[in-house]
């Protein structure tokens, strides 16, 4: 091994050892709603996911009912309340349908509830120990921007199909066939006004991240409307939250209308992998899946401006998909359109060939493709 490879080694190891809370990835995402009977079989018909767990008063849960849903490494629960005066009717009575709990895969949840609190996360769930007989599960939690929180999850000691309390649950009647989407690539909040900062120093301070883009509302701007965007990353890179908030426009923008409709601050869309966007796109869109579309004079100069890239250049133009590049390779991307009736929760479909960013140079006409449904609903 050469001097600058020792170096290179010895500096990830530094890294990790400063690093006090080491992820594992994301574990699930969990949606409180209306009707999760109802929202698993959605998330089934229309983006490829399988049946995966359940919960719910057969199970011995009480008061809610959950569904477990899997494509790849890709996990979605859709939870609701059973009765009216329950927290989790009053979170959807607020927000509508969206984004309670960003879970994190961990070695050890006891330990990333310590280290959070300690430096000043507010705790959602201490330490909780859960067992049957596949296991124990450890899971903790603390809070972050508006109603969302993070949960901790340890599995190591686990060998169930989800988590206690869950039983298998199938419908071998009803098992669409997978779309291609593979894992969590990123998610991202909304914040309030002049809120972006101060949950950047709290991913920094509270859970060790880092701000490894940042984008102001010059890099994020149409003619009507802006708001700047900063990236945050774990230590270990395996799991990136960019934090968005408004800025000043002539018209209202995206995260303003979000945070409208939403009542308050919350995760604004959850962006999945797949290693073939073309096919899995085709798919989706097969299934009902709506996704924005930008003019077809994006793609005039397209390689130009990108250079080279390995996929036929109509199929993207067909679809709308998006291409941009950085210093380490190009990404391609696509946007749905937002998944509730309220113009909240969306998703983005990425496919990365090297390219570590966020898509800079598909900004503007993103937007602008986003500003079009938001006069359609007269809300600009």
């Amino acid at each position: 091994m050469n001097a600058t490879a020792i170096a290179a080694q010895t500096a990830e190891q530094s890294a990790a050892a400063k690093d006090f809370l080491p992820l594992e990835g994301t574990d699930y995402v969990e949606f409180y709603v209306g009707n999760a009977k109802q929202a698993a079989h959605y998330y089934m018909s229309a983006f490829g996911f399988q049946a995966l767990a359940y919960a719910g008063p057969e199970t011995g849960v009480k008061d809610r009912a959950s569904y477990a849903v899997r494509q790849h490494k890709l996990t979605f629960v859709l939870t609701t309340a059973l009765r009216s005066d329950h927290p989790i009717a009053d979170h959807v009575h607020r927000h509508g349908d969206g984004v309670k709990a960003l879970s994190l895969r961990v070695a050890d949840a006891t330990q990333a509830w310590n280290e959070t609190t300690r430096r000043g996360a507010k705790s959602y769930m201490e330490p909780k120990r859960m067992q049957d007989e596949q296991g124990e599960l450890v899971m903790s939690g603390i809070h972050t921007y508006g109603d969302t929180v993070h949960l901790f999850i340890e599995r190591k000691n686990y060998a169930g199909v989800f988590m206690p309390g869950y039983r298998a649950w199938s419908n071998p009647e009803f098992a669409p066939s997978d779309c291609g989407l593979l894992y969590v690539d990123h998610c991202v909040g909304n914040v309030g006004w002049n809120q972006m900062n101060p949950w950047v120093k709290f991913y920094e301070e509270v859970m060790g991240f880092k701000n490894i883009l940042s984008f102001d509302d010059e890099d994020i701007s149409t003619e009507y409307s802006a708001l700047m965007s900063k990236v945050m990353s774990s230590g270990n890179g395996f799991v990136k939250f960019p934090i968005n908030e408004p800025a000043e426009g002539k018209r209202k923008s995206q995260v303003e209308e979000f945070l409208d409709f939403y009542n308050g601050e919350g995760c604004q869309h959850v962006a999945m992998a797949t290693n073939d966007i073309v096919k899995t796109v085709r798919s989706l869109m097969s299934r009902g899946v709506e996704f924005l579309k930008v003019p077809t004079t994006y793609y005039d100069d397209l390689l130009d401006r990108v250079g080279s890239i390995d996929e036929d250049l109509e199929p993207l133009k067909e679809l709308g998909i998006l291409v941009d590049r950085d210093n380490e390779g190009y990404l391609l991307q696509l946007f749905s359109k937002p998944v509730e009736d309220r113009p909240t929760l969306f998703f983005e479909i990425i496919q990365r060939k090297g390219a570590k960013s966020f898509g800079k140079g598909n900004f503007k006409a993103l937007f602008e493709a986003i500003e079009r449904e938001q006069e359609a609903r007269g809300n600009i």
